[in-house]
């Protein structure tokens, strides 16, 4: 049983590992595009074998990338709570007119219909399958090479002056301050901790107590994003990096047989999500 207190273990976005498979060694422009493509079919698919398909196509990624099954699951337990408010507030808000739909319960405004209940394991199914995907992109991606990547699948929109270096350097520095932050959050607790201050004395399911507890790390957790912001940009500033400057690259992406394998898989994934006909 893990400790209140070891928050990185359960962070896996933003994480390298280093590792020998087949999906750390594709082009991260193909790697980033076949992410994206299958995002969008999974926020298509509306049944709940197609979603059951992603899940399971999803977990088998992490076999492919040589990386524990446990160690993705593991990343799941912090959106538990969030997980548990968007359920409930779709199992009792979400209605829809629809001569198929079966209303089993009823207060005012609130109902539990057939179609409520659908659309909430459908999005806990989808949840899912964007937690480990995500996990999986940048567990065997690095952030240098989720920059580069990004930069150059994005390289066509600078001719219409959109700031692609920009963005990528946000979304880069963005996923690598996920980790950051949870150690940060870690050792103030520990700290808060050894002065009498209680953590995680509340079950899993007691998300208003458990919430409750965290709100003295709120405004230490911003004076250290601050703090570590102000770094970094001493840390560019030392580098002489100028903004909107060109530049040119060292590292030169060569795409091979597997990545194009790898979009082909992505595309016929979808299809096989979106396209198909499932009777449930």
């Amino acid at each position: 049983m893990s400790s209140p207190f070891e928050l990185t273990r359960n962070i896996t976005i933003g994480q390298y590992l280093v590792r020998n498979s087949i999906i750390h060694k594709l082009d991260p422009r193909f790697k980033l595009a076949s992410f994206a493509i299958l995002l969008v079919g999974i926020a298509i698919c509306d049944s709940y074998i197609g979603n059951l398909i992603g899940l399971f196509l999803s977990i088998y990624l992490f076999h492919l990338a040589s990386i524990p099954v446990s160690y993705g699951v593991s990343g799941l337990k912090p959106a538990i709570p969030f997980m548990i408010i968007i359920g409930l507030m779709q199992l009792f808000l979400y209605k829809e007119m629809s001569p198929d739909n079966v209303i089993y319960w009823q207060l005012g405004f609130l109902e539990v219909s057939s179609a409520s209940i659908k659309i909430v394991i459908i999005s806990v199914l989808r949840f899912m399958q964007i937690i480990f995907l995500s996990s999986i992109l940048t567990l065997s991606t690095s952030t240098t090479e989720i920059t580069r990547g990004l930069e150059r699948l994005l390289s066509p929109l600078q001719k219409v002056k959109f700031p692609v270096h920009a963005f990528s350097l946000i979304i880069t520095i963005a996923i690598r301050f996920v980790p950051t932050f949870a150690m940060e959050m870690e050792k103030m607790m520990k700290a808060q901790a050894s002065r009498g201050a209680e953590f995680g004395t509340g079950a899993w399911w007691q998300i208003i107590k458990r919430t409750t507890e965290m709100f003295p790390l709120i405004i230490p957790l911003f004076n250290v994003a601050l703090a570590r912001g102000e770094d970094l940009i001493l840390a560019m500033e030392a580098r002489c990096y100028t903004p909107g400057s060109s530049r040119t690259v060292y590292t030169q992406y060569k795409a091979n047989g597997n990545d194009y394998v790898a979009l082909l898989v992505s595309v016929g994934i979808v299809f096989v999500l979106v396209f198909i006909p499932y009777p449930w």
